[in-house]
Formats: structure tokens, C-alpha cells, sequence
């Protein structure tokens, strides 16, 4: 039956597509760039709401903000380890749909919140349903791209981080007018609903994809054929392949979290902005990093087409992005708006190249069976250090009133982050897993 299903398929390709090369893969990716888009602006309507909401949630303030934004990441670590075997056992349809289902329902019920901690329970919810998100657009990415083009491709769709927060000061203030701010949450969070129709329409794996090709189809699959057999989270863990990346995330995923969650408040109280005001500045950091973002996915592809290694192609992107972040450390002792939002957005486009070919690693050296896990362990490391970080922010915030030290934290952790990826896999060579009988394999 499934031979017959195989055949089935590539009739109808070749009857949709004749001999035409379809492009179906960066159709998907345009899917997972608006799933990134909705998760973010799921998440970043609080950030931009949290000084505002300090005169009507009693008892709001840094401290409680930090509490609330480290259960959110708490739960994010949660979800992580959960989402990323979920999306290995049950495959990416299935997996994203469930997801993006739970999260849009966890995304309106902020807009119900009377208090400090219904609004940290929503926000807990929110964090456990988005967690899934990454790991099921690596996932995807690792089945409907070859190894040469999955970090543009990551890169593409994680730009759709940066549109998710351009979106946020566009349209948040707007929502606020028109159905409170209640009703902003509930406007974002169907967003979701409408995206998660689309997904279980249209997707499906490309050897089952009757819009693929054939030769797009070989495109897909040209890289050397890997075990299918999903392999467990307890078979990455011990690789030091799975401990690279996710200290790489445990050291640079909460300097994106300090951006996204505290940005809006740093600009509002340094330089005395109000909701409305403080859009242009938000939507200029994050249309920067929309550069990035696609840039270190396009700068590391380019290195391999001109036949650079995949070692040294990865690499070199990560360290000019690391470079790039080191000047923010200047941002708190500029006192012109328009200079530090220039700093900023430089630093977030850095994150976000870094970020793409970051992402790439494990699908670089771990079999696509396995992606989702590893996937899954190292943002769930990345989303510790982000609940610890947040914490640490509130407090420096409130008794410090400087953001010094946050700024000085993140000028450094992408330096130190790569030295540590490199000494740890010097030559990105494929991982060794032990399977359940006894064979290693590659």
C-alpha cells in the first residue's frame, strides 16, 4: 500500500508539474516565516502593553514583570524538551498543528487577566504552546531542504521574529483604541487559528506533496540518505555535538529575550516616550534585524557555493555576527535616541544571523530522525538562562535603574559562546549516536 502511495504521488507531480522545476519548498518556508511572525507577536503584545498595564494589573511593576517573563521562558524550557520529541514521534504536520492550536487559545487569555498572577498563569500557558514552534520549522527545514540552502532557509523564516515585532507597535496601540487592550489579545492570538487552516490544508512531506516535481523532489533529497528511525532526546543528550549547541543557546537566547521583553520599556523610560511615540523606534531596531536575519543565513550559504568547508562556512558567519553585536555596549551612555536605536538594530540583526546559522547546526551534524530533539534540548538550555536572565534584569532594573550591566552582558556572550562551540566540535564533524542496538552510527 505505501509502494502504491509512492507511485501514486510522483504520477500526479509529474501530471501537475510537467516538465516545469516547481518551487514548493520556499512555499513552506513562507508557512513557517508567518507561524514565526504570530508566535512573536503573540508574545511581544505584553512587552509592549507592560508599562502601560502598571496602572491597571494592581501590583505591576520590574520585579513582577521579570517574575512574569521568567515563568513565560520557565515554561518555554518545558515545552521545549516536550515539543522537541513530540515533533520527532508524531512528524511536523501533526506536531506544529497541535502546537500553534494551543498557543493561539493561551495567547488570548491575557485579555482576561485581573491580576499579577493570572497574568504570569496566561503568560506560563502561552510559553509551554510556543515552544514547539522552532523545533517543528528546524524540523521541517531538515526535510524539504538540502544541506546547502537550510540556513537561508532558516534564516527566512526566522526573519519572521523581526516582522512578528514590527507588527506588535503597529498594531497593538491601534487594537488598544479600538477593543481595549483586552481585545488586543484576543485579535492576535485567532491569528493563529487562521494560520493553523492553511497549515492542514496544505502540508504535507514533498515525497507526498503532489505539487513538488520530480526535480525538485531530487533537489530535496540529493544530500546522501540518512536512517529514518527517530531517535530519542536520551541518545543526543551525551553527544558533545548536543552540549555545543545548547550552550550556544544558554548564553546568547536570553540577550534576544532582554531585547524583545525589555526594549520597549528602556526606550519608554529613557527617553521618555509614550505608546504611540515609541513605535518608529521598535519598528526600525526590528526592520535592521530583518537583515540579519536573512544576511547570516545568505552570507554562510554563499561560503559553501564558493566551496568553502561547512566548518569554516558556519563558523565565519557566526563570528562576524558576534563582532557585530560587541558596540551595543555603548547604547546606555548615548543619550540621542536615534544613535542607540542604530546600535540596537544592529545587535538584534547580528542575533538573528548568528541565531539562523546557530540553528543550523544540529541538522548539520545530527540525522534528520534526531534534529527535533536536539533541537528541543538546546532551546530548552537557551530558555533557562532567559527565565535566569530575566529575573536578574528585573532586579538590576528596579534597584539599579541602569541597564549597564545588561547591555555589558550582551556585548560579550556571543564572543565567548562561539569560542566555546569551536573548541568543543573544532571541525563540525557528524555526531556519533549509540542506537538502541548497540551500533553506533554517523
Amino acid at each position: 500500500m505505501a509502494a502504491q502511495g509512492t507511485k501514486s504521488d510522483s504520477f500526479f507531480r509529474t501530471l501537475g508539474s510537467g516538465n516545469k522545476t516547481s518551487h514548493q519548498r520556499w512555499v513552506i518556508c513562507t508557512l513557517l516565516f508567518f507561524a514565526t511572525v504570530i508566535a512573536y507577536v503573540d508574545r511581544g503584545v505584553l512587552a509592549y502593553l507592560e508599562k502601560f498595564l502598571q496602572s491597571i494589573i494592581p501590583g505591576l511593576n520590574s520585579v513582577k514583570y521579570g517574575y512574569i517573563l521568567s515563568g513565560f521562558t520557565v515554561a518555554y524550557a518545558i515545552g521545549m524538551v516536550v515539543a522537541g520529541g513530540l515533533t520527532d514521534k508524531l512528524g511536523t504536520r501533526k506536531a506544529f498543528a497541535i502546537a500553534i492550536g494551543l498557543w493561539s487559545i493561551a495567547a488570548m487569555l491575557p485579555g482576561a487577566a485581573f491580576s499579577v498572577i493570572t497574568l504570569g498563569i496566561a503568560m506560563f500557558l502561552l510559553g509551554i504552546g510556543e515552544a514547539a514552534n522552532f523545533p517543528a520549522c528546524i524540523k521541517t527545514v531538515a526535510e524539504w531542504f538540502p544541506k546547502r540552502e537550510r540556513a537561508l532557509a532558516t534564516g527566512i523564516f526566522n526573519s519572521g521574529a523581526n516582522i512578528g515585532n514590527i507588527v506588535v507597535p503597529l498594531i497593538v496601540p491601534t487594537l488598544v483604541a479600538l477593543v481595549t487592550w483586552r481585545g488586543a489579545f484576543v485579535v492576535t492570538g485567532g491569528l493563529g487559528i487562521v494560520w493553523l487552516i492553511i497549515w492542514l490544508i496544505y502540508y504535507r512531506r514533498p515525497e507526498h506533496h503532489r505539487s513538488v516535481s520530480e526535480a525538485e523532489l531530487q533537489l530535496i533529497l540529493s544530500d546522501p540518505v540518512e536512517k529514518l528511525e527517530r531517535v530519542p532526546w536520551k541518545q543526543v543528550l551525551p553527544c558533545k555535538e548536543t552540549w555545543a549547541f545548547s550552550i550556544g543557546k544558554f548564553l546568547t537566547d536570553p540577550i534576544w529575550w532582554f531585547y524583545l521583553f525589555w526594549l520597549p520599556r528602556y526606550l519608554q523610560t529613557t527617553f521618555g516616550l509614550s505608546l504611540s511615540s515609541n513605535r518608529l523606534p521598535l519598528v526600525i531596531v526590528y526592520s535592521i534585524s530583518i537583515v540579519g536575519s536573512v544576511g547570516g543565513g545568505w552570507i554562510s550559504s554563499l561560503l559553501l557555493n564558493s566551496g568553502r568547508s561547512l566548518n569554516v562556512s558556519r563558523k565565519t558567519a557566526m563570528l562576524i555576527c558576534a563582532l557585530c553585536v560587541v558596540p551595543v555596549f555603548a547604547a546606555p551612555f548615548i543619550h540621542n535616541l536615534w544613535a542607540v536605536v542604530a546600535l540596537i538594530g544592529l545587535a538584534t540583526a547580528a542575533h538573528q544571523g548568528w541565531s539562523a546559522n546557530l540553528f543550523t547546526l544540529p541538522s548539520d551534524v545530527f540525522p534528520k530522525s534526531a534534529v527535533g530533539s536536539v533541537i528541543g534540548i538546546g532551546g530548552m538550555s537557551g530558555a533557562i538562562g532567559g527565565a535566569l536572565f530575566q529575573l536578574a534584569t528585573g532586579y538590576i532594573v528596579y534597584f539599579t535603574h541602569s541597564y549597564i550591566p545588561l547591555f555589558g552582558i550582551a556585548c560579550a556572550a556571543y564572543v565567548l559562546a562561539l569560542v566555546i562551540i569551536h573548541s568543543m566540535t573544532p571541525e563540525l564533524a557528524p555526531a556519533q549516536l549509540k542506537l538502541n542496538e548497540g551500533r553506533t552510527t554517523a
